[in-house]
Formats: structure tokens, C-alpha cells, sequence
């Protein structure tokens, strides 16, 4: 297929248009007009919010020079072989949204975008092109064509152009160049636009991450909070992020030496690194406190406390964890003490009872000598229940001794 103008709706052709003879050539262009509609257009570049409306802007600016009763914006999307019009206005030709396998047609916009060089066609090179391509003319021949690319720093991106129904003459070699200035400023816009969607999109998911991070996540600028994440309303206890905001750290501490101190501690850790780690003890909205580690990032090196990024994390289970793995540790080595005890009691406390019970068998029954012996044995076997015991503890407490000490109740629960 060959495709030769691209349009939506038209505008009405101009009255002193419409009283020029079919090749009578309008006004030659006037020069401080033209500078002051480029201004206008270099100015709609930062002035426009959305594409949409920078395209408007420049068709009302350049109406004020050259003729775009018929003009278009085509974008080329190379991955895809096709090429969508953004912006499009035309007097004869209904409106085309998207031309797909653009590099198997004749497309004179297709022409420009492959060249990179700006096009002026008349009625008969537009005919002859389309013979030579062997396609036929598809929508409204036009008496002259203008298309020039849209170039970025590596790429070209789409392509603009005008034509004209009613007079061959109606455009000059120089409007090439005026649409070619055009064309920059336009390139210009859809890359910043285009920069602008993806940081809002990236920003957007940033946000997301940050939302549904399951730790407490705050900025805060010389330790004033700025934005704080919904997980830190849940670990403090706060309603709204309004609750932070613009409010100083201290609200988080227990006491003020706890925030000063603990203030002197991240700024000297960051004046060594860009990162540094806490612990600390942190309080809540209702005034309970919390075991916490703080991981905290700077932004500046140089004024490390200007612009921090901190995550905060409750490590009450973490510590319970610790407790108990201590204890755990503790019992074992009781428990590893107690059966070496009992293992190295129980030979000589069997080489005392042997012994005594040889005596007793050369006593008299109650001598001095057999009553002497009997209390031993007494002794030995309160000694063998000591290592029974001993061996059979699963836990244990600890209780004060004098001189300051503490031991092992082994009789606790008896």
C-alpha cells in the first residue's frame, strides 16, 4: 500500500486562500514573525505539561506563518515496524491512528523517518514515486508534500509534515527549513515528556516497594522527618504520617541523652562511611519502648546528618532469640558440668562403699569403729543422691550464696 497523507478533521482554509489563483504563491514569509513564533515554540517546550498540549501549541504557532491546515506528528515505533500519528489534522482524509509493517509500504513519512533527510514532493513526484514503487496512491493526492524527521542525540523518532489540496505553490524551500527547526524543538519535547513517564512510572513503583516494605522507612533532613513509609505508623503506633512529618527524631527516643547520644553516634559513624547501624532502645506512641536496629544511609558526605534515608527494624524477637540461645548455652555447659562431676564422683563414692563394707565385716556390731563407718557410708550416699540429682537436670535456676556469689540450685522444686 502507498500512503501519502495522514490526517483527523480539518481546518478551513484561510479567506485570503481561498481568493489565490490555483498556483499563485502566498506572501514570502516574514522574518521577525518567524523568529518570534520559533520563540514561542522553544517556550512551549517548557511551558506545556503533556505532549498533547505542546502539540496544539506549536500548531496554533505555526499557523501564524506557513500553512498546516493539513499537518501531522508521525512517531515511529522501529520494534514494532509501525508508526502512529500522536497529532493529526487533515481537510480530505479521515483520520489514521497507525500505519503497521510501515517498511512494506511506500509511505513518503516511512521515506523521511528511513532517510533521516527532509522531503518536499510535488503532485507528479508523488505519482511517479508511487509507480515506481508499484503500489497504488492510497487517500487524497495533495498538489505538495513536506515532511521533515524528528532527530534525537542517536535516533530518529517520527517525522512531521504538511501538504496542501488546494495550491502547488502554497509552500517554499524554506519552509523545509522552518518545519526542520520545528522538528528539533518537538524531538526535544517528546524525549524530555518521555523521561518525564518513565521517572513518574519508576517513581511509581518506587513508591509501591516502599509502601509494602515490611520494615519502617523514613527521610529525614538534619533529623527532621520528611516522608515516612505506612510500617513506620504500625511499629510506632501513630495514625497518620502527618504524625512524623516535619516533627524531629527525638519523638522516637526514650529519653533526650538517648537522642543526643545517639545523634553523636550516627554523625561520627557517617563522617567514616556513607552507612552506618545501631541498636537502640526506641518508644512508642504510647510510651513503650522497644529494642530497634536503625540501618542509616546519607545522601551527602560532607553534611552527613542533611539528608539521611534510615530503615528501622523491631529486634524484640531477635533478642528474645539471643536470651534464650544464651540460656540454652548456659544449661548445656551445667548440664555438660554436671555429668562430668557425676561420672568422676561415682568410681571413688563405689570405692568408699566397697571399702566400708570390708571394715564392717571385722567390727563388732556397735563399736565405736562400725558406728564411725556406718555415718561414712551415710555421707556416701547422700553424696551418690547429689550426682542423681545432678544428672537428671533438664533446667535450672540460681540462687545467692554468700560472698557475694550465686549457684546452681540443684534442689529447686523440693
Amino acid at each position: 500500500m502507498f500512503f501519502i497523507s495522514y490526517a483527523t478533521y480539518g481546518m478551513d482554509v484561510t479567506m485570503k486562500q481561498k481568493n489565490q489563483t490555483k498556483n499563485e504563491c502566498p506572501d514570502i514569509r516574514n522574518t521577525h514573525k518567524t523568529i518570534d513564533v520559533m520563540l514561542e515554540i522553544a517556550d512551549a517546550v517548557n511551558r506545556t505539561k503533556t505532549l498533547d498540549e505542546f502539540y496544539k501549541a506549536i500548531h496554533k504557532s505555526l499557523s501564524k506563518i506557513i500553512n498546516v491546515d493539513n499537518f501531522f506528528i508521525a512517531i515511529y515505533h522501529k520494534s514494532e515496524d509501525s508508526i502512529s500519528f500522536p497529532y493529526y489534522f487533515d481537510q480530505k482524509d479521515s483520520s489514521v491512528k497507525e500505519i503497521k509493517n510501515i517498511s512494506k509500504t511506500a509511505s513518503l513519512t516511512a521515506r523521511v523517518i528511513h532517510s533521516g533527510k527532509p522531503l518536499m514532493l510535488y503532485k507528479n513526484d508523488i505519482e511517479n514515486y508511487a509507480s515506481l514503487m508499484g503500489v497504488p496512491i492510497v487517500g487524497t493526492l495533495s498538489k505538495v508534500w513536506l515532511g521533515v524527521p524528528l532527530k534525537t542525540k542517536n535516533r530518529v523518532i517520527g517525522a512531521i509534515a504538511v501538504q496542501s489540496y488546494a495550491y502547488q505553490n502554497m509552500y517554499q524551500k524554506s519552509d523545509l527549513n522552518i518545519l526542520n527547526i520545528v522538528s528539533q524543538y518537538i524531538a526535544l519535547a517528546i524525549e524530555r515528556k518521555e523521561a518525564d513517564e518513565a521517572y513518574k512510572k519508576q517513581r511509581k513503583i518506587l513508591e509501591k516497594i516502599l509502601q509494602t516494605s515490611p520494615m519502617g522507612i523514613a527521610l529525614l533532613e538534619n533529623r527532621i522527618f520528611k516522608w515516612v513509609n505506612p510500617e513506620m505508623l504500625i511499629l510506632f503506633g501513630y495514625e497518620q504520617t502527618e504524625d512524623f512529618e516535619g516533627k524531629s527524631a527525638e519523638m522516637i527516643y526514650d529519653s533526650h541523652e538517648s537522642f543526643v547520644k545517639n545523634g553523636d553516634t550516627i554523625y561520627s559513624n557517617l563522617s567514616h562511611g556513607r552507612r552506618t547501624e545501631i541498636e537502640v532502645t526506641l518508644m512508642k506512641k504510647d510510651g513503650t519502648t522497644f529494642p530497634a536496629s536503625i540501618h542509616i544511609s546519607s545522601a551527602d558526605p560532607d553534611n552527613p546528618m542533611s539528608w539521611i534515608i534510615a530503615t528501622f527494624t523491631d529486634i524484640s524477637e531477635r533478642k528474645l532469640a539471643d536470651a534464650e540461645k544464651i540460656k540454652n548455652e548456659k544449661l548445656q555447659g551445667v548440664l555438660e558440668m554436671a555429668g562430668a562431676v557425676c561420672h568422676e564422683l561415682n568410681q571413688p563414692l563405689q570405692a568408699l562403699i566397697g571399702y566400708s563394707d570390708l571394715i564392717m565385716m571385722d567390727q563388732e556390731s556397735g563399736s565405736q569403729l562400725s558406728k564411725d563407718i556406718m555415718a561414712i557410708k551415710k555421707n556416701v550416699d547422700r553424696i551418690a543422691k547429689i550426682t542423681q540429682r545432678l544428672s537428671s537436670i533438664t533446667s535450672y535456676k540460681t540462687v545467692d550464696y554468700p560472698g557475694n556469689k550465686k549457684i546452681v540450685d540443684i534442689w529447686g522444686g523440693e
